[in-house]
């Protein structure tokens, strides 16, 4: 009975109401994901020679790759055990860091673009052809996606037992080298926050101060403000994650 308890304690990762509540968390992620991407599909009839409207398709695509993804960290948390293999657990693992990043990538190209547009004084920017905007998001992925396949291979290779176990690959950041690579990324992803958010509050000084109390009624200032939103779904979503690490 003893050796039985031993061996169980050596697969339970984490206690049930851990689990419970991950797996309650990943299911409104897995619903309002969906409920956001359908909402957002209308984007489809705008013309992606549009530098803004490109990055938005590729948030879509980003978002529904991870949505795939989650219902195996779901049957996971659903079972507490893994029977799909390690491979495929440091796979599913590594997408959502691929999510996270490639979506930075992409709203930071949403907000470059809306800021060159109001201080080039132009409606939007725009690729010259549509080839241009399908090879610039390609190159995107094309950087990602290629570092995706050294990283599965290095990714939790100690030599912890966790057969029937996933996302237990925390002890990775033990390593210097990984800790560096961590720390930096974080740093680079906050401090690119706060300078977008330090530039938004400033051209919306800028607005303000042309178009003074009069300003709500003008839609360059009601332009900057869905800027706002941009930044503030980056400073919501990512920053605390990141500042946490």
């Amino acid at each position: 009975m003893n050796s039985t308890n031993a061996s169980a304690s050596k697969t339970t990762v984490l206690p049930n109401e851990y689990s419970y509540t991950l797996l309650s968390m990943y299911t409104v992620v897995l619903v309002v994901g969906i409920c956001g991407i359908a909402l957002t599909i209308d984007i489809l009839k705008s013309s992606v020679r549009s530098v803004t409207t490109m990055a938005v398709l590729n948030l879509i695509v980003v978002h529904i790759v991870f949505l795939l993804t989650v219902p195996f960290r779901m049957y996971f948390y659903a079972s507490g055990h893994w029977n799909l293999g390690p491979d495929f657990c440091k796979f599913i693992s590594v997408m959502i860091h691929a999510h996270m990043y490639i979506a930075f990538i992409f709203y930071v190209v949403i907000l470059a673009a809306r800021f060159i547009s109001f201080f080039s004084k132009r409606d939007r920017l725009e690729y010259y052809r549509r080839l241009h905007a399908v090879i610039a998001s390609l190159t995107v992925w094309a950087v990602i996606l290629g570092l995706m396949p050294v990283t599965v291979i290095k990714y939790g290779t100690d030599k912890t037992d966790i057969s029937n176990q996933c996302f237990v690959f925390g002890d990775a950041l033990k390593t210097p080298s990984v800790a560096i690579i961590n720390y930096l990324l974080c740093a680079v992803l906050l401090l690119v926050t706060f300078v977008f958010l330090a530039i938004e509050l400033w051209i919306l000084g800028i607005v303000y101060k042309i178009h003074g109390k009069t300003a709500l009624n003008h839609q360059e200032f009601w332009a900057q403000v869905k800027s706002l939103c941009f930044v503030m779904v980056i400073f919501i979503c990512f920053a605390p994650y990141h500042a946490f690490r």
